[in-house]
């Protein structure tokens, strides 16, 4: 059986202390195949950003296992931490996060120039026509639509070939034909390139988008739904 792409044994996180103390996370377990698209739910304050943190390493666990492509993140330094994340997990958020200066391409690039590498071309060519901005890389954001910011965003996620793209809330500052494209992306990501992506998302059209839903609550998932 193939190793989970991440995946978390007894996690949780707590905030504060005495009555001010919040259980965010609730001795979470669970596993996210390879070449799986995952979509998890719930309410504000459920956990699932919560959860989406400690598995990226953004965030530690006060107690629990994490284990991203095989390396467990428990108890790794800050810099080898830094290094996994710039390597081994690829990150889309709701803010596009591009750097102002830079074009479409060279900020897609970034992740592997950090890290002293070179663009696989074959694999950045299907990934730029994929995103279907192959006549916009030499615009920076600010010539962009924030659609197509948030595609650059998920083409820069993807050119390390992650073992995971994390996905927070993508599509919140979307419109709905934006949003659609996006998905349509991260999906054809999963098909066709075999990528793992793990989503959190509030809205219910993003999720029918995934292979799984998980349903958050109270710290714990509730609920698993197979598409």
């Amino acid at each position: 059986m193939n190793e989970p792409a991440v995946e978390a044994a007894g996690l949780s996180k707590v905030y504060g202390s005495g009555d001010a103390r919040v259980v965010a996370l609730d001795e979470v377990t669970v596993e996210f195949p390879r070449g799986q698209f995952t979509a998890i739910m719930g309410p504000s304050g459920s956990g699932k950003s919560t959860l989406m943190h400690c598995l990226a390493g953004l965030d530690r666990p006060t107690s629990g296992q994490v284990r991203l492509g095989g390396t467990e993140l428990t108890g790794l330094a800050d810099a080898k931490l830094t290094e996994l994340r710039r390597d081994r997990a690829g990150f889309v958020f709701q803010a596009f996060n591009l750097l102002p200066t830079l074009t479409a391409w060279e900020n897609i690039v970034l992740p592997l120039e950090l890290a002293g590498r070179r663009p696989d071309q074959r694999f950045a060519d299907a990934v730029i026509d994929g995103i279907g901005l192959r006549h916009r890389l030499g615009h920076r954001p600010s010539q962009l639509s924030g659609g197509q910011q948030q595609r650059v965003a998920c083409a820069r996620a993807l050119i390390t070939r992650p073992d995971v793209v994390f996905a927070d809330e993508p599509t919140g500052a979307l419109d709905s034909q934006s949003a659609a494209d996006l998905l349509g992306f991260l999906r054809r990501s999963v098909d066709e390139f075999g990528q793992t992506v793990v989503m959190v998302t509030h809205e219910p059209t993003a999720a029918a988008y995934a292979d799984r839903v998980l349903h958050f609550a109270d710290g714990r998932i509730v609920e698993q739904v197979m598409a």
